[in-house]
């Protein structure tokens, strides 16, 4: 505040409104309250007073709204870097059982459900498969388990795996893991499961990333025994490409490659960020795909395990087991949790079903994740063998040239090079950009700053310290003297009714103790004595002596 001028405005109050109209350093408050009366000059700067501060609130409230609307806008960049983490890859065979691990025990609990026999076709599919039907006296195992079918049954890596390099370096079955998708027994390159180190890439191009050579078994392939939406009419191996944390939805986003085909897949890395509510709808909240809670550990046991990261296919495939859980008692084998795995008749009367009607209503609502990974692809391929390599693989690989052109294809996954790009949702108006905003309107408008409002509070503390508290110290004041006069008044119509006193020669009396006496009459003889002052309690008590008449 600037310095109080003249003797006038020190003696007024701090919460007269001139005194701080003058000493305010908003503009236009000292010629609006200046001294003087009311004339045109003042109405005027009144005017223009109230126009500029309704002006500034209209703007203040403009970009409040703004703000609370919560905009964001999304930034596409690109980046080099000398090392990328290589993306898992995750292979399916198209054929999820083999026949030849097919036995008559599972023909009996899973031919109905998960292959669509009915029991008196048995033998005959049992033919078409090359095996001798079962023997008489079949006795069923009393127990069945769904995930030990396709463990045993799948297709193993070590017979479909004929050749591996990564980067140049050899590699084998050891370098991937199994895992249970909707299309069966599958494996993950590059996984990083267990704590395994994640292998890296330091250039891009073909023969710096996977090189593999698979056999897809054709002659292990199930007949097609009639035609519904679970039947495979095609042959090859199912890929998806994705990042370490998303688990592989294979049977919707995988891509095909086919045998007699080299397939070339170029890859480049894409980070996407989005913004959580209210300025997005992005989600970093993992779902338990467990249907019932757990229950809390005693003291002293181990802390659970953390939840993984949230993902987009993680949510929906934690979503559908739920919902399978919940209506069936069991998950699928695929599926994760702790529920029991469902028998094959529980597949085909409640799960199936379950699932094909909770992908039509589309009952799970899955945010995006704040933060993800994936890769964009572009594919290309050649025939394989050419006829001058025809022979030569037929030697290494020990097969007909033949069944190499109907069984056997190579794949070669790389980066295309060594720069990703990142998606970026970010907040269209920040909060130092609304208190910016506020401030150029204040200071354009009204002429303000931030300790402008601190005088104006300081102001209204005065404003409350002097009419409001200070009318209750008048009451209370007056209050108190009124009790004083009362009392005093009792104590001087009491002491009136006391003087009728005879006074002798030598007593004294005190004007402390006695009400004040009547001017002595001229018949009374002035005292022999000068009158004597006493003290009392600070205060000059006059004392007369009085005489005889």
């Amino acid at each position: 505040m600037k310095p109080t001028s003249g003797p006038e405005e020190a003696r007024r109050p701090a919460s007269d409104i001139r005194v701080f109209a003058s000493n305010c350093s908003m503009h236009g408050l000292g010629h609006v309250f200046g001294p003087g009366s009311l004339s045109l000059r003042r109405g005027m700067w009144a005017a223009a007073v109230v126009l500029s501060v309704a002006t500034f609130l209209y703007q203040v409230a403009e970009r409040v709204r703004y703000y609370r609307e919560f905009h964001h806008q999304t930034a596409l960049d690109e980046r080099e870097s000398h090392r990328l983490i290589f993306p898992a890859v995750t292979l399916c065979n198209i054929n999820p059982l083999r026949r030849s691990r097919l036995t008559p025990n599972d023909l009996h609990w899973a031919g109905p459900a998960l292959l669509g026999l009915d029991p008196a076709e048995h033998a005959a599919f049992l033919r078409a498969l090359g095996r001798p039907p079962a023997p008489p006296g079949f006795m069923p195992s009393p127990t069945f388990d769904t995930a030990q079918l396709y463990a045993r049954a799948g297709h193993s890596l070590d017979d479909m795996l004929l050749d591996c390099r990564f980067r140049g370096q050899p590699c084998g079955p050891e370098n991937f893991t199994t895992i249970f998708t909707r299309m069966g027994k599958c494996y993950t390159f590059n996984s990083g499961a267990d704590g395994a180190e994640l292998l890296t890439t330091t250039r891009g191009g073909m023969g710096n990333g996977l090189d593999i050579m698979l056999d897809v078994q054709q002659e292990e392939y199930l007949p097609v025994w009639r035609d519904n939406e679970e039947t495979p009419f095609e042959v090859g191996i199912r890929v998806q490409i994705h990042s370490q944390e998303e688990p592989p939805i294979i049977d919707q986003l995988g891509l095909g490659v086919s045998p007699g085909y080299q397939t070339f897949v170029s890859c480049q890395q894409q980070q996407l960020s989005f913004l959580p509510p209210p300025w997005g709808d992005c989600s970093s909240a993992s779902l338990n795909p467990n249907y019932e809670p757990e229950p809390s550990d005693p003291l002293g046991s181990p802390s659970p395990s953390p939840s993984p990261p949230y993902t987009l296919m993680g949510c929906r495939l934690a979503c559908e087991t739920r919902y399978v859980a919940r209506k069936c008692g069991c998950r699928m084998v695929y599926m994760p949790g702790d529920a029991p795995v469902c028998s094959p008749q529980q597949y085909k009367n409640c799960a199936h079903p379950a699932i094909d009607a909770m992908l039509r209503k589309d009952s799970c609502a899955c945010p995006n994740p704040c933060a993800s990974t994936r890769y964009a692809k572009e594919l290309s391929m050649v025939r394989i063998p050419s006829r001058a390599a025809a022979r030569f693989l037929a030697r290494k690989l020990n097969r007909s040239e033949a069944y190499i052109a109907e069984n056997v294809l190579a794949l070669d996954i790389f980066f295309e090079a060594l720069n990703y790009e990142t998606v970026e949702q970010k907040k269209a108006y920040e909060m130092s950009e609304l208190l910016g905003d506020i401030g150029g309107q204040m200071g354009l408008f009204i002429g303000a700053s931030l300790l402008t409002i601190l005088e104006i509070l300081d102001y209204l503390c005065e404003v409350f310290r002097d009419k409001v508290l200070g009318y209750f110290w008048n009451r209370q004041h007056s209050q108190r003297h009124s009790s004083t006069n009362l009392l005093q008044e009792g104590l001087g119509s009491h002491r009136t009714q006391v003087p009728h006193l005879s006074l002798g020669p030598s007593t004294l009396l005190c004007s402390e103790d006695l009400p004040p006496l009547p001017v002595p009459s001229p018949r009374l003889s002035p005292p022999p004595t000068a009158p004597a002052t006493l003290s009392h309690s600070s205060r000059p008590a006059v004392c007369v002596l009085g005489a005889s008449p």
